[in-house]
């Protein structure tokens, strides 16, 4: 596993009362639909590579997955492995724009989030490396009013899903056990992942209600009550 990074304001947390219920959602696929090839197109007409060199350069073991795993330790360090990969140069508001591009948000799922908000603390839980943490209220704008600062990628804790201690790692920073938090994502290893550290997992599908599955976990945790008191 690549080395671990501490999650900005995780210092703060350590004194602050725990939520009584934790509620993690991925993005992509489950918030927000997500064209991988759109944004892939848009990176090729920047680059110049088409998607297979792409693929080969950085969207990798090696490349994207590691970062994700949290080895760049910042948006900087990971840009400017992007662009020596790459071989070009990539100017950081258009990697965004590209990004957000392939976004559209999906209503009923930020639905979910709300409900879940009024139960106890919602937090983002996304494979993405540390550049992405600049961008997602730009790619995401209905998400920072729902989720506050806790709009976390997978390098955030040095290690990125199904990896059990990705999920280990978020429980510890939100100072929440595994047995009163939810987790919503759109691949069945992920799912597996969360489960495999005792966390109340649903595997996203367009046939999936998101509403009735939060509301589902909070009814069974005896919750009614208002949002969560906060940090």
């Amino acid at each position: 596993m690549d080395h671990q990074h501490p999650v900005s304001g995780a210092s703060s947390h350590a004194t602050a009362p725990a939520p009584s219920l934790l509620f993690l959602f991925d993005m992509d696929d489950v918030l927000y639909r997500y064209d991988w090839r759109t944004r892939m197109a848009g990176m090729t007409a920047l680059t110049g590579h088409d998607l297979d060199e792409l693929r080969r350069r950085w969207w990798n073991d090696e490349g994207e997955w590691r970062a994700e795993a949290g080895h760049w330790p910042d948006g900087d360090s990971y840009l400017a492995a992007l662009e020596t990969a790459l071989g070009c140069r990539v100017p950081e508001q258009e990697w965004s724009r590209i990004r957000g591009s392939a976004m559209t948000p999906i209503p009923r799922a930020l639905d979910a989030v709300r409900i879940a908000a009024r139960a106890g603390r919602v937090a983002l839980l996304t494979n993405n490396g540390p550049l992405a943490a600049r961008h997602i209220a730009r790619w995401a704008p209905e998400l920072p009013a729902l989720f506050g600062e806790h709009l976390n990628t997978s390098s955030d804790f040095g290690a990125r899903k199904p990896d059990p201690e990705v999920f280990r790692s978020a429980l510890r920073h939100h100072g929440v056990p595994a047995v009163r938090t939810f987790f919503a994502d759109d691949r069945v290893e992920n799912v597996e992942g969360a489960r495999h550290v005792g966390i109340t997992a649903v595997h996203v599908t367009p046939e999936t209600d998101l509403v009735a599955a939060v509301a589902a976990f909070v009814a069974g945790h005896g919750r009614r009550g208002g949002p969560e008191q906060q940090d």
